[in-house]
């Protein structure tokens, strides 16, 4: 059976194809041994394709596509017959082209500020025909922006641009900005007639709203935990710097860190206490304070004596005390005494002018409150010269010749004084006799007559005294006595006028002594 010629187009009639792709229109014939075929568009146009034969079929691709094929392709075909005929037959297929290749770009700026204005830009790349493209912009399901290109004469591909400015929130973080792109062309059948590209927002903000809490309070007992907790909002999150503003006006630097913790709390933790929170992107810095206040026992901060603790007699003495606490303490300030009655007495400080050796001491410096006391010792050291030498003769009663006398010497100095004893020569020189305070002579005779010197020195002066010792022999008549004197006068003082004692003692004459010294007494009577 001898089929007759007929052909086809395929696609037949018309067709949709998205630029940059491959097109392959295809002419088959059947009927004929040899057909020739041949293509053409409409108008004359160029194919802008390549045309290749395959016996009894012929295809023309387009490799790309491009806009210049939107054309009526048709495909002619000639059949020789046996008997010398010409056989044509014609077709045709309409080429429809539209681009939308691929998914919207979003862009935002990554370093997005909260409250302050943002740019969101989507690109629709490559659209064609874009006189049909439709753009949304949503913020999750929020529409923010509706646009559309429906007055665009665009003759070739263009990628197509939609900005929009808004204000992003602290809330707005993680939320979705989402770009849609439709391009619904009527009696156009591809996929996907609708792309979508999303992007979270990462917008930084703060810090702001930066509290500190504070546990367990504002006021604690010494020895107690406290801990301060900054609490802020910020993204990134924030660089926390805490500090300390003293009383004297001055920043103590602390730690970087949101927690600051203090164990075992003192007076001196008292004051206001910083936490600077920064973002390093948003160049922001926020404070805030919080003033605590640590209760508790006086500590006694500062107990001094100027110019010194130990002092010449005669120098102006300042005696200091200070303590702090809270609540403030009552603070006295006293010399201590043996006895109940203490002295000086003042709130803070004592005054001394021009110091005697009776001022030194010990000082005490006691402070109060509440919740306790404290107290705290200094001692007062004066230097002085000696004072108030005294000679003391043992015994007191009358002496008889041949016993024993004891001289002491007391004087009272700062430092101790050194004590010795002199006696008066017939020359007049002095002969030092003793290094002893106490001098003692025994077996008395008579050439122990004479002048004898205390002198007590040491750095700052020197004081003497002295007694003259007189003995005189008893009478020829027995049993009759006559006194013998011992007279103590001053010498020489340097430091305290000297004072004089008087006393009486008696001496035994012999009766057959080997010497005797009533005539020479008797002769000074």
């Amino acid at each position: 059976v001898v089929k007759a010629f007929e052909m086809e187009i395929m696609p037949a009639e018309r067709v949709v194809a998205q630029i940059g792709d491959t097109l392959i229109l295809t002419c088959n014939t059947t009927g004929c041994a040899s057909p020739r075929f041949s293509w053409r568009a409409q108008m004359d146009n160029p194919l802008a394709g390549k045309v290749s034969n395959h016996g009894t079929y012929s295809t023309l691709t387009m490799n790309p596509v491009s806009i210049v094929n939107s054309h009526l392709y048709i495909c002619s075909v000639i059949c020789d017959t046996t008997n010398d005929e010409k056989k044509k037959k014609e077709k045709h297929v309409k080429v429809e082209l539209y681009s939308f290749p691929s998914d919207p770009i979003i862009e935002i700026n990554p370093s997005l500020v909260a409250g302050e204005p943002a740019t969101v830009i989507c690109k629709i790349p490559d659209v064609y025909p874009s006189d049909h493209l439709e753009v949304l912009l949503k913020k999750d399901e929020h529409v923010l922006h509706r646009e559309d290109f429906f007055q665009d004469s665009s003759t070739n591909t263009e990628t197509k641009i939609v900005t929009y400015t808004f204000h992003p929130t602290a809330a707005d973080i993680g939320k979705e900005i989402t770009c849609v792109a439709m391009l619904p062309i009527a009696n156009m059948d591809f996929e996907p007639k609708e792309r979508t590209s999303s992007q979270k927002l990462n917008a930084n903000f703060g810090p702001q709203n930066t509290t500190i809490t504070v546990s367990p309070d504002n006021s604690l007992r010494e020895g107690e935990t406290l801990n301060l907790t900054c609490v802020t909002q910020s993204n990134p999150p924030a660089q926390i710097v805490w500090s300390k503003y003293s009383a004297k006006e001055s920043i103590q630097h602390l730690i970087k860190n949101n927690v600051l913790s203090i164990p075992h709390v003192h007076f001196n933790d008292s004051g206001r206490y910083i936490c600077e929170v920064i973002n390093l992107v948003t160049n922001k810095t926020e404070k805030s304070t919080v003033d605590i206040i640590i209760q508790g026992a006086p500590v006694i901060t500062k107990l001094s004596i100027e110019p010194s603790t130990t002092v010449q007699e005669g120098e102006n003495v300042s005696i200091q005390c200070s303590a702090e606490s809270n609540p403030p303490p009552k603070i006295i300030l006293r010399r201590k005494s043996d006895n109940a009655h203490m002295g000086p007495y003042s709130a803070r400080s004592i005054l001394l002018p021009s110091v005697t050796f009776q001022n030194g001491g010990d000082y005490e410096c006691v402070a109060k409150n509440a919740f306790g006391n404290s107290r705290s010792e200094i001692t007062l050291n004066v230097k002085y010269g000696p004072k108030n030498t005294m000679i003391t003769v043992i015994p007191t009663a009358a002496l008889k010749e041949g016993e024993t006398v004891t001289m002491k010497c007391t004087s009272s100095g700062n430092p101790a004084p050194v004590i010795s004893w002199n006696k008066k020569k017939a020359t007049g020189e002095s002969e030092k006799i003793s290094k002893n305070a106490t001098l003692t002579i025994q077996n008395l005779k008579s050439q122990d007559l004479g002048l004898y010197e205390c002198e007590a020195y040491n750095e700052f002066g020197k004081e003497e005294k002295a007694v003259k010792l007189y003995v005189q022999a008893r009478l020829e008549e027995p049993d009759q006595m006559i006194p013998l004197l011992i007279a103590f006068s001053s010498a020489a003082a340097v430091a305290v006028p000297a004072v004089a004692i008087l006393i009486y003692v008696s001496r035994q004459a012999k009766i057959n002594g080997s010497y005797s010294l009533v005539k020479a007494l008797r002769l000074k009577v």
